[in-house]
C-alpha cells in the first residue's frame, strides 16, 4: 500500500507544481487555437453550429476560471512578494469577467438575445475597474522611475490605442469608410417596386392557407424566447449603451497603458517574468475586444461571436493563471531559500 501510494502522490505532487500548471495552461492555449482554426470558418451564408459556439465559451470560461483561482491562491498566502491585495483585486477582475462570460454566454445560447446592453456588461464593467485597481496597486508598489524615451512610449501607446479604439467604436470618425451610398442602393434592391395585381394574389394565397402557424413553430419559438423580466432589464439598460461602450474603449486604452508601465517598471528584475505575462495578457484582452467590436461594428448588429481572434480572450485568460503562478513560484522560493541561508548561517 506504501509502494503504491507513494507514487501517486509523486505524480500530482508534480502535476499540480508550478511546472505542471504552466505547462496545462499551454497546452489549453494550443487546443484552443486549433478548435478556433479549424471550425471557425464557414461557407458564407451559413451560421456556426451550437457546439462550436459552446466550445468557444467552454475554453474561454475554463481560462477565467483557472486564473481566478490560482489569483485567489496567490491571495491567502502571506509570502506575495508584490502584496496579497494586488492578487485579490486581478482575482476579482477575473472572476467578475468570468461571470460576466457566464451570463452572456446564456443571453447569446440559450434565450438568442443581442441586447446593446445586459446584466453582463455590470460584471465587465467591474472587471475592468479591479483589474485596474490592481494593476495600479502593482506599479505604485514598484516605485515606477521612467526616463524620457519610456514616459514618450507611454504617451505614445496611449495616443495610438485611443485613436484605433474611437475608430472602432465609430468606423467614419477619420473618414477611412466610403459614403453611405451602397446603403441606399442595396434598400433599393430589398425593397423594389412590384405591380399590385403581382402583389395581390400571393396574399389571398396566404390568407386562404397559410394563416395558423404550426405546433412545431409555436414550440420553438416558446423555447427560445427569453422571460420578461430579461427582457424588461435589457429594455431598460439600452438608453446606457453609449456609455458602456465608452467606458470599455477608455478602460481598455487605461489597462493598455497599465500594462506597458508593467513591462517598464518589471523590466528585466527579478519578478520580471510573471508580470509580463500579466502585461500580455491586457494586450490580448485589447486585440480581443477590439476585434470584437470591430466586427459588430461592421456586421450591423448581427456578429455573430465565434470569430478567430476572439481567440485572444482565452490566451488572455491563460496569461493571467500562468502568470498567477509564476509569481506564487517566485514568492515561495525566494522566502524558502532566505530561510536556508538563515540556518545555514546559525
Amino acid at each position: 500500500m506504501g509502494s503504491t501510494s507513494q507514487p501517486k502522490s509523486s505524480l500530482s505532487s508534480s502535476l499540480f507544481s508550478s511546472q505542471g500548471l504552466v505547462i496545462a495552461g499551454i497546452v489549453w492555449a494550443v487546443l484552443a487555437l486549433l478548435f478556433f482554426l479549424l471550425f471557425s470558418v464557414t461557407v458564407q451564408g451559413e451560421e456556426l453550429p451550437i457546439w462550436y459556439s459552446i466550445g468557444t465559451y467552454f475554453f474561454e470560461l475554463g481560462a477565467f476560471l483557472a486564473a481566478t483561482l490560482v489569483c485567489y491562491r496567490n491571495w491567502q498566502s502571506p509570502q506575495m512578494v508584490s502584496g496579497r491585495n494586488v492578487w485579490l483585486c486581478i482575482g476579482l477582475g477575473v472572476f467578475f469577467y468570468f461571470v460576466g462570460g457566464v451570463l452572456f454566454g446564456v443571453w447569446e445560447l440559450v434565450w438568442n438575445l443581442d441586447p446593446a446592453v445586459s446584466i453582463a456588461d455590470g460584471f465587465y464593467v467591474l472587471s475592468y475597474i479591479f483589474l485596474g485597481a490592481g494593476m495600479i496597486l502593482a506599479v505604485v508598489s514598484k516605485r515606477l522611475d521612467l526616463d524620457v524615451n519610456q514616459w514618450l512610449a507611454l504617451l505614445g501607446v496611449a495616443v495610438v490605442g485611443t485613436s484605433f479604439g474611437m475608430w472602432v467604436a465609430s468606423p467614419n470618425l477619420f473618414g477611412l469608410l466610403g459614403s453611405p451610398e451602397p446603403i441606399a442602393i442595396e434598400q433599393q434592391v430589398t425593397t423594389p417596386s412590384v405591380p399590385a395585381s403581382v402583389t395581390s394574389a400571393p396574399q389571398v394565397e396566404k390568407s386562404g392557407t397559410n394563416t395558423s402557424p404550426t405546433p412545431e413553430t409555436e414550440s420553438s419559438k416558446e423555447t427560445d424566447r427569453a422571460p420578461l423580466w430579461v427582457e424588461a432589464i435589457d429594455s431598460k439598460l439600452e438608453p446606457l449603451a453609449f456609455g458602456v461602450n465608452l467606458f470599455y474603449i477608455i478602460g481598455d486604452v487605461f489597462l493598455l497603458i497599465l500594462a506597458t508601465a508593467l513591462i517598464l517598471a518589471f523590466w528585466g528584475g527579478r519578478f520580471s517574468q510573471s508580470w509580463r505575462m500579466i502585461a500580455f495578457a491586457i494586450f490580448s484582452l485589447y486585440i480581443a475586444d477590439m476585434y470584437f467590436k470591430w466586427a459588430d461594428s461592421r456586421g450591423s448588429g448581427e456578429y455573430e461571436s465565434g470569430g478567430l481572434l476572439e481567440v485572444f480572450f482565452v490566451f488572455t485568460g491563460v496569461l493571467f493563471a500562468v502568470g498567477a503562478i509564476l509569481e506564487y513560484d517566485i514568492s515561495t522560493r525566494s522566502r524558502q531559500s532566505r530561510r536556508g541561508r538563515r540556518t545555514a548561517k546559525g
